[in-house]
């Protein structure tokens, strides 16, 4: 059996490029390529971010002039991560996954590109507008998971998104340990060598988007679109309006979103003001260093096993883990008080719990649309989470400087409880939802 698009035509003149046809019989074929390219550029794309953000800060204080606005950079690339999203949900939408993520890659080189160029000229307003531009190489980098579950059986999405989650390890714990050679890489030239690391990136990021544009074929999203039902796939259906439509009308949508931004905020919440709370208790750099490493951890290396849990038991099963763990993570590390072991284990938790809500809300929202709307969706989904979170960072030190750690810790379990109560509320008002995740359990 095959398919073809087939689509009606739409107010858009421009249609979307074909997917060729494909047959049932080859799909497992065709996600297990798709996987393995997306993977590949998770490493690489992966790695282009923690190269070069660990010295933002660094950059920023030297072209200022002053640490008051170290933080501005990092929060320059929250925002642009953020701002950038949906732009790429809806090019996504309209030319395919392999579009978006070139696109975002792109931007990324560019912005990456105005930073150097930033440092040079010591321009401040020009390195807030690379590091927001530098911000879509993360927003490429985040919905690369989504690409993974776009051919993916209902009863394997969650290990499909949850495997390239994984893949991000590489560049997480590899990246801050290449920024020194990155920069020692361009002493005695005329660019500074805080900016370096920048330089890589952009030529990470040039890597990956051209691996992508090469090996990523048949896209993802053209070719399930050539499979859905007829009838079920129109153009009119893929817009924002749409996607915002089909929000609305599901519960399990609404919980998903939830879950991502409540996860996502209350683990870099914590995290961010855990290196001052460790320096406040006596920690050296090589202790945080090793504390961090530890919280990297826990949210990338075990995100299969909960990509795992999430098709076996069900997304709220997962869910109602990511809020266990989280909580415990907050307990921990909140009552630590110097005891750099639970402090240690309590940021490994808070990142295994942010891996539990990441994999499981990532899965339930792409169930939860119809097909025609995930596009939109999903990129709603990272505009959200990335807002909320950097507002949550931003508001962490202030929390930190007026009633401590302890109360920062208290504050982000209890962003928890809405999460918690919702997916609760929709398990018992909406029972067939949690029928149809017996149906994705297979």
């Amino acid at each position: 059996m095959t398919a073809s698009p087939g689509t009606p035509p739409a107010a858009s003149s421009a249609a979307p490029p074909a997917a060729p046809a494909v047959s049932a019989a080859e799909l497992p074929r065709i996600q297990r390529r798709i996987s393995a390219v997306l993977i590949a550029g998770q490493m690489l794309g992966g790695l282009g971010v923690p190269i070069s953000i660990a010295l933002a800060p660094v950059l920023a204080t030297e072209i200022s002039g002053t640490e008051a606005l170290s933080g501005f950079a990092s929060t320059a690339a929250v925002i642009g991560t953020a701002l950038v999203s949906l732009p790429l949900a809806a090019l996504t939408t309209a030319r395919g996954r392999r579009a978006g993520l070139v696109a975002g890659y792109a931007i990324g080189t560019l912005g990456a590109g105005l930073v150097v160029l930033a440092a040079s000229l010591k321009s401040f307003p020009l390195l807030m507008l690379g590091m927001a531009a530098f911000g879509a190489a993360s927003s490429a980098n985040l919905q690369a998971r989504f690409a993974a579950a776009d051919l993916a059986a209902p009863d394997r999405r969650a290990r499909a998104i949850s495997v390239v989650v994984w893949a991000s390890t590489v560049g997480a714990v590899l990246g801050p340990n290449l920024s020194a050679p990155a920069s020692d890489s361009f002493a005695g030239t005329s660019i500074p060598q805080t900016a370096g690391p920048f330089v890589w990136a952009a030529a990470v990021f040039v890597l990956t988007g051209t691996l992508l544009a090469t090996l990523l074929r048949p896209d993802p999203l053209l070719t399930a679109r050539a499979l859905a039902a007829p009838g079920e796939e129109t153009r009119q259906g893929r817009s924002l309006r749409a996607g915002l439509a089909a929000v609305k009308a599901s519960p399990r949508a609404r919980l998903a979103l939830l879950t991502v931004a409540v996860s996502h905020t209350t683990m870099v919440s914590i995290m961010v003001m855990t290196p001052v709370d460790l320096g406040h208790h006596g920690a050296g750099l090589k202790l945080v260093g090793l504390v961090i490493s530890g919280h990297i951890a826990g949210m990338f290396a075990f995100s299969p096993v909960m990509g795992w849990l999430a098709d076996r038991l069900g997304r709220f099963s997962v869910i109602g883990l990511a809020a266990g763990l989280l909580s415990l993570a907050a307990l921990l590390a909140g009552t630590a008080a110097g005891d750099h072991a639970q402090s240690a284990a309590g940021l490994f938790l808070l990142g295994l719990g942010w891996s539990a809500g990441m994999v499981s809300g990532s899965a339930l929202l792409t169930d939860s649309v119809p097909q025609p709307a995930r596009a939109a969706v999903q990129g709603l989904s990272d505009l959200t989470m990335n807002a909320a979170a950097g507002l949550g960072g931003a508001a962490a030190g202030l929390v930190m400087s007026q009633a401590g750690y302890g109360w920062l810790n208290a504050i982000g379990a209890s962003l928890l409880l809405p999460m918690a109560a919702l997916a609760l509320f929709t398990a018992r008002r909406h029972p067939a939802a949690a029928a149809r995740q017996e149906e994705v359990r297979g």
